[in-house]
This record gives C-alpha cells, structure tokens and sequence, in this order.
C-alpha cells in the first residue's frame, strides 16, 4: 500500500476546513497545512486534525506557496485538495481502493473535479485534474494566478472524484493579481492571458476581454481546448455587448478547431431557434446530443449534452405540431431532472395534447 501526504494552503478557511479534513483524515498519512496569513481560526481548527502546520508569507503567487506545501510532504505520494474541497463517502472508498491497489510504478493520478451541482446533486461541470503524485518526481506548480501542476511519466486516470463545494468566494483576489503584474510591467504567458480575460468577463468588463481573448488567439500557442473555450466566451462578451451578428459568428469560429462540439452546436441552434428555422435548429440539437467524448481535461458543462438539448428539441418539434416527438424529449430531459417544473409542465401540456387527440380520433 502506498503512503499519503495531503499538503495543502489555506487562509482564512474556519467555514469550510474541518469539513474538508474530515473527509479526508481516516485515508491519508499525514496532513500538511501552509497557512498564508489566516486572522480567522483556521490553524485552531486545523491543529485538531495535525500538528503539521507551516506559515508562508504571501507573496502573490499560488504556485509558490504550493511548491511549499509539497516541500513538507514525508511520504511516497502526495495529494492536494483546496479547503473548499471534500470527498464523498462514496469518493473516500475508492480514494482508499487506490492506495491499496495503485501500482508504485504510477507518477501521477488525475481525478475528476466536480465544480457545480443541480438542485438534484447531480454534477453539472467538471474537468480532470492530477490531484495524487509521487513524491520523488518532484513535480512542479506553474503559475501565479489559475496554477496548474507540471506532469510526466507513467500517468493513471482514477475514478474518484473531488467535489468542490464553496460557502464564498474572493472575486477581487485573481483580478488583483494580474493587474499588479501587468503595472509591474511583467508580460502574461498565452495561459494568463486567457484566464486575465476570464477574470475580465467575470468583472464585466467585456471589451477588454474581447482583446486579451483575441491576444491570446493570436499566440497561436494555446491548448485546443482553451482557444475553443476562449471563441465561446467572447461569443458571450457579444451578446452581453448585444451584438448578436458577432455573437454567432464567433461562436462558429470554434469550428475551426475541431468538430462542433456539445455546447457549440446548442448555441447554433438556439440562433436557429430564435429566427424560427425550426428544422436547423433540430439539425443541431440532435449533433449536440450526437457527440461523444471522454474529454474531461478541459471544462464540460453536462447541460449541454443532456437535457437542455432535448428540451428545445420538445419545444421544437411541438412547434411542428410532432407531438409524439416532442413528448419523448421532454421525458428524456425528465430523467436528467426529474423535478424541473418547466418540464413538469411540459409533460403535462404534452399529456393533455395526447389524451385530447386520442378521445376525438376515437
């Protein structure tokens, strides 16, 4: 069996830490906590759970403070969550079949990352990040703001899942960062670029999102999947901008880089939709639910592959009065989420529609 050391860095997580290390305690071998500067309780509540408790000065740099808290780690692997981060019971049992099954030769091990839930729990968006690495690779953390975890070797795709589920957030934190570096006259790589219009959008600030999404395309240096994302979000800008010719044409842009994907062919046909072409919309409805894929490195948003698809295809093909049609889509959406009302409405409107027409036909 292997070892663990969960290395972690927090600040100001009194609200969310205890709930994260509970869920965690009974399987790792150590707990490694780097605190940034909390003034809350956190190292009061985290002193319940290890004595391993290091202070690091900020400095503005999430990669270097995780380097550090991997520095502390003692054993053979290490494992990283966010304060705001827990496994499920479900989640902690397979967490446990991996250290018990997982083959030394493995260096690293990605795990999904489930980031929003419906009103159900089912997972709405997730992505796949490496979340258990040996120790002795020392891998390295890459990035001020948005940091990600520099891999190689022998790599395993897990089934376990974390689940991120935050009571808050700082939305000036990132945004400050990148702006101190940009004033400071240090140049964003193509992936800060990217994630500084991100912050931009997420600000309101479209236009000049607009121009560092476009900076960043323009590098042509970006992951298939950001310059993807990247159309998608300036798509958004267009439309909060109420541009809508740009707003499509954009949108289509992201076929330039592979085949149309989930969300892509939901955006075309809800522009077919909104100027009644009925039969493209449903064209494209049906290539969103069509696409298949084990892609989860990147962001997936499930919606767009699930029920949203089938219940425009409901209104669709009510629209065309193909009842029997839209009946059976909106009872596929149903089984995504079985207590959405719009859709309990629909079911209804459908079985009335059905029942009319069977009593005058007989």
């Amino acid at each position: 069996m292997i070892t663990i050391s969960l290395c972690m860095i927090v600040k100001n997580e009194e609200s969310v830490i205890a709930r994260c290390l509970e869920s965690v305690k009974d399987i790792v071998d150590e707990i490694n906590i780097v605190d940034t500067g909390s003034t809350d309780k956190t190292k009061e509540i985290v002193s319940n759970y290890t004595d391993r408790i290091f202070n690091f000065t900020w400095i503005d740099d999430f990669a270097a403070a995780r380097n550090f808290s991997f520095q502390q780690a003692s054993k053979k692997y290490i494992l990283w969550l966010d304060a705001d981060d827990i496994l499920t019971t479900q989640d902690q049992e397979k967490l446990l079949i991996l250290k018990q099954t997982l083959s030394r030769e493995v260096d690293a091990v990605s795990m999904k990352y489930h980031l929003s839930f419906d009103e159900d729990g089912n997972v709405t968006s997730l992505l796949r990040r490496y979340r258990l690495v040996k120790n002795s690779r020392n891998f390295q953390w890459m990035g001020a703001v948005h940091e990600y975890l520099e891999v190689s070797g022998t790599l395993y795709e897990s089934d376990v899942a974390v689940s991120h589920l935050p009571l808050h957030h700082d939305n000036q934190r990132n945004i400050a960062i990148y702006e101190k570096r940009i004033k400071s006259g240090r140049k964003l790589s193509p992936r800060d670029t990217f994630y500084y219009a991100n912050e931009l959008t997420d600000h309101q600030q479209y236009k000049k999102a607009i121009k560092y999404y476009e900076r960043f395309l323009a590098t042509n240096l970006g992951w298939i999947e950001d310059n993807i994302r990247a159309c998608l979000k300036i798509a958004d800008c267009y439309g909060h901008l109420k541009q809508p010719k740009e707003q499509i044409a954009t949108t289509l842009r992201t076929l330039t880089y592979d085949v149309p994907r989930p969300e892509t062919c939901c955006r075309i046909g809800y522009y077919f939709m909104q100027a009644q072409k009925n039969a493209e919309a449903i064209y494209w409805y049906k290539l969103a639910l069509a696409y298949h894929s084990d892609l989860t490195s990147s962001f997936v948003d499930t919606s767009f592959s699930t029920w949203l698809p089938h219940l425009q295809l409901a209104v669709l093909y009510d629209r065309l009065q193909l009842v029997d049609k839209g009946a059976y889509h909106n009872e596929t959406a149903l089984t995504f989420k079985p207590t959405d009302p719009i859709m309990l409405k629909n079911k209804q409107y459908f079985h009335n529609i059905i029942q009319t027409t069977r009593h005058e036909n007989s």
